[in-house]
């Protein structure tokens, strides 16, 4: 392990925060799209995109120490991940980096103090309506939002396909599975099976174009209505949203759904048993920060299936960033 110099440590993580901020605002203002595949100078790039050159070259030196787009003199060129925030890129990721920079996002870090005072979302306090009621009342926000999970979702599906064979499910629920991303490509890629979308009423109804022979749409909630039975769950990126009071009682409707064959396969980012630097560590404080959820160890998520009435018999990598937990019925 290289050793590092301490004050040097606590230095850039202090003042690290502008680092992100530099790729929300060039994400914010399309750089990469401006730049496309032709070395370009920070004044070009500057013109196209209606910033101060000084300021952006300055900015791009920065990112680009950090592997985002190259400089070589006063040129700038694409790195591989500065390509993925060009809008047309099949793995874009623009969206996602341009939701970091909501203000829902920024502002309530502002306020981590409370979370860590309180062990409650900060989000609560610095917009009382909620984190999900914010996007609904700012509609610019939540179509970044949308399009952020979107190319999230994209990214991690075909990860999860590869990983696993889904051929010995008749029935499969997608429960708060939003747009459908993950169901739709499952059914694609297995004939034979059918699937029910399950959602809050006006996911759902967003969704009504997805329905078809093969997909149901299903509107509920699941701490209160009664789930579909199918012959498995899936819950991607669900249970990370809640605490572990909430997490066992959506488990346990699943469980009073579920047919003693059913598998529930529980699909998230798994905090590592390491002391590492991690990525999941880090999500882990978005989830307590904005919503009071949290990013789970795998013996954790084990002992949230054992409550709720599951038996966890696997857990597979699918190299996407994310992992599949599979479960059945104890």
């Amino acid at each position: 392990m290289v050793e590092t110099n301490p004050f040097v440590t606590v230095q850039v993580i202090a003042g690290g925060y502008c680092l992100p901020r530099c790729l929300h605002v060039v994400a914010d203002l399309g750089v990469a799209d401006a730049l496309g595949e032709t070395p370009r100078t920070a004044a070009e790039l500057a013109a196209s995109v209606g910033a101060h050159p000084d300021a952006l070259s300055r900015v791009l030196r920065l990112l680009a120490a950090h592997g985002v787009f190259e400089t070589q003199g006063d040129r700038v060129s694409h790195s591989p991940a500065s390509r993925l925030l060009q809008t047309d890129h099949p793995q874009s990721i623009r969206a996602f980096a341009r939701m970091f920079g909501l203000p829902v996002f920024w502002e309530t870090f502002d306020a981590l103090d409370h979370s860590v005072r309180t062990g409650l979302p900060a989000a609560a306090k610095v917009f009382p309506e909620g984190f999900w009621s914010y996007l609904s009342q700012h509609p610019e926000a939540g179509r970044v939002f949308n399009a952020a999970m979107s190319a999230k979702a994209h990214g991690a599906v075909a990860g999860i396909l590869a990983t696993y064979d889904f051929s010995d499910f008749g029935l499969i629920g997608d429960i708060g599975g939003g747009s459908g991303h993950l169901l739709h490509a499952i059914l694609d890629a297995e004939p034979g099976a059918t699937g029910v979308l399950f959602d809050l009423p006006h996911v759902i109804e967003d969704a009504a174009s997805l329905a078809s022979e093969r997909l149901s749409l299903q509107s509920g909630d699941f701490f209160c209505d009664a789930l579909p039975s199918c012959d498995a769950y899936l819950l991607m990126e669900i249970i990370h949203d809640w605490g572990d009071e909430e997490s066992v009682a959506i488990l346990r409707a699943i469980r009073s759904a579920a047919p003693p064959h059913a598998k529930v396969l529980l699909i998230e980012t798994i905090v590592p048993s390491d002391s590492g630097p991690d990525w999941s560590k880090m999500l882990d404080i978005h989830m307590l920060t904005l919503l009071g959820g949290r990013q789970r160890t795998r013996e954790e998520y084990e002992m949230l299936l054992a409550q709720s009435g599951f038996h966890l018999e696997q857990e597979m990598d699918t190299g996407a960033g994310i992992s599949i937990l599979e479960a059945s019925v104890a």
